[in-house]
């Protein structure tokens, strides 16, 4: 039987749903199981995972192994050509990045390319799951409109046949260089299996990929080995890696698994690292890490799973912070002094780029692992990402602002002035796609409250706690979805707020004090949920508020 003979006995090109690779045996998964025409003799087929086997008389081709992964590539991309956007739909942002259908998740391939800023991101087309993600390509000149590009990588190969994972992109010459975690699951226990492949275009438009660049772990590391980051280092590339640990007595750590190569194709294995943060315990597992140098000091991104919760109202086992970095001249890594990057609801997986003019960038994705019922849904659609932001690094601590080139969408700008003492004001708005401006004193006693998306019935509050010293966002008057309710900052000092918030239809992205603390969250009220109100527990003296509508981005 050949590869072509294959097909038809199952079905035809367009029941093939993935091609799986176990040493040598091709197993199709299919699906509709009723379209095959081969006698269960000559293919043998599993029920259960909708899956024929085939034991070719000898070893397949690399070309045989790619005509496969075409047919099914071919396949996802006519599905994904019939995506339309439902309408209506209320939560669909304005200017953030989300998805036509499907659930959006992590950013990737940040990268500033031949005069253009390419991004990506992970999707999964016909559902609210986690599973056969594919990249998307989106390409920009001023970071604030995105153009959609033909989908870059789909599920299609053996070696990335449950989902192209996370990876970085890199500019070298004329080529757009991108590696990525190809992620397998084989037979009824779903065995993970990860490898990291290889991707290059020389358009920037159109990918051919070349497989496998590692495809064995490292010793005493589990199947959870995944998202590289890919840097130059000295006259070397660096690729790290979020990797898990399994010690001798069972025990999972979370590590970061180094490689290095001269020319993005051999790869040394340098060794596993991480055993100076938090005396070598800080969870189990280190997702989708990054390195880079902000205002001269080298810092490293990480999204830790299972570490111990810095708020009582932090009760998911997923976060995302930052960390101190050195990277000596033999590759040793040493991490240091972890700080929360976000402290609002939806902040994970953080990409960050170096601008053409050497800003340092950022953007997030704007969900979180395992939540996964949101209103959106109904609409056909899940998560986005964030604004794009700059960093810099001031007092030894990470800022965040939002892009500068934001302020293309700014309206009218229109200002709110208030007169006496009260404790409440109301100011009407037309629209929940709107840039905010303003500083509060901190109250002597009591809360004062920023009510944001308010129809009465539906809103979310922005509190200044005195009495407990904290700044609180509650969305627990919001429509319900997945994940906590509160979030807190830890404010001692009582300082003055000021306040710069973004929001986009379901979405806020609110700078504390130039940047210093960010809070991203989701957040869902109805259509006419437009109204602000600024209330205080007590008569105060309110600042003036500034605002404009946005337009669109896209």
């Amino acid at each position: 039987m050949t590869p072509e003979e294959l097909i038809t006995a199952c079905g035809g090109q367009d029941n093939l749903c993935r091609a799986l690779k176990v040493n040598d045996t091709v197993i199709l998964e299919l699906n509709d199981p009723s379209l095959r025409t081969a006698p269960a003799a000559s293919l043998p087929f599993n029920a259960a995972l909708s899956q024929v086997t085939w034991h070719p008389e000898t070893p397949l081709t690399p070309d045989q192994w790619q005509f496969f992964g075409q047919l099914i590539d071919d396949s996802i991309r006519r599905q994904l050509s019939q995506l339309k956007k439902t309408e209506p739909a209320q939560f669909r942002p304005q200017w953030h990045i989300a998805p036509v259908q499907g659930m959006l998740n992590d950013p990737n391939g940040f990268i500033f390319h031949q005069g253009k800023y390419h991004l990506f991101h992970g999707l999964y087309q016909f559902s609210g799951k986690h599973k056969d993600r594919c990249w998307v390509h989106y390409t920009s000149d001023d970071l604030v409109h995105w153009t959609p590009q033909p989908v870059a990588l789909c599920t299609a190969d053996w070696f990335d046949s449950h989902g192209v994972y996370s990876g970085h992109a890199v500019s070298q010459d004329n080529e757009l260089v991108i590696i990525y975690t190809g992620n397998v699951r084989i037979g009824e226990q779903r065995d993970r299996m990860s490898t990291q492949c290889l991707a290059t275009s020389t358009d920037g438009i159109h990918f051919t990929k070349h497989g496998p660049l590692i495809d064995e772990l490292p010793p005493g590391v589990t199947p959870h080995f995944r998202d590289p980051k890919i840097f130059r280092h000295r006259d070397h590339w660096i690729m790290l890696l979020g990797a898990q640990e399994e010690t001798a007595d069972g025990t999972l750590r979370a590590r970061l698994a180094l490689y290095r190569s001269e020319n993005l194709r051999d790869w040394q294995y340098c060794g596993l690292y991480g055993e100076t943060l938090n005396n070598g315990h800080f969870g189990y597992m280190w997702e989708c890490p990054d390195l880079f140098e902000a205002d001269g000091q080298l810092l490293s991104m990480l999204c830790p799973q299972g570490i111990e919760s810095h708020s009582p109202f932090y009760t998911i086992p997923h976060h995302c912070g930052y960390v101190k970095a050195t990277l000596d001249s033999e590759d040793h890594l040493s991490l240091s002094d972890f700080r929360h990057l976000d402290h609002g609801f939806d902040f994970y997986a953080p990409q960050t780029t170096q601008a053409a003019d050497g800003r340092r960038l950022l953007i997030g994705w704007m969900g979180m692992p395992d939540e996964t019922q949101r209103p959106s849904v109904h609409e056909g659609w899940l998560h986005q990402l964030t604004c794009i932001r700059e960093l810099t690094y001031q007092n030894n601590q990470l800022y965040q602002q939002p892009v500068r080139e934001l302020l293309q969408l700014r309206g009218t700008e229109q200002m709110v002035s208030f007169s006496g003492l009260s404790t409440r004001e109301v100011i009407p708005m037309t629209s929940k796609s709107f840039e905010l401006q303003t500083h509060f004193s901190w109250p002597q006693q009591g809360q004062k409250t920023l009510r944001l998306m308010d129809n009465g019935e539906y809103y979310c509050d922005l509190i200044l706690d005195a009495k407990n010293r904290r700044i609180v966002l509650d969305r627990s008057h919001a429509l319900p979805q997945d994940g906590d309710t509160l979030r807190d900052i830890p404010w001692p000092e009582q300082e003055d707020v000021s306040i710069q918030l973004f929001s986009d239809q379901s979405s806020l992205e609110i700078f504390i004090n130039g940047g210093r603390y960010v809070m991203t969250s989701c957040i869902f009220t109805p259509a006419n949920a437009c109204r602000l109100q600024l209330l205080s527990s007590h008569p105060c003296t309110w600042h003036d508020i500034q605002y404009w509508h946005l337009s669109s981005g896209k």
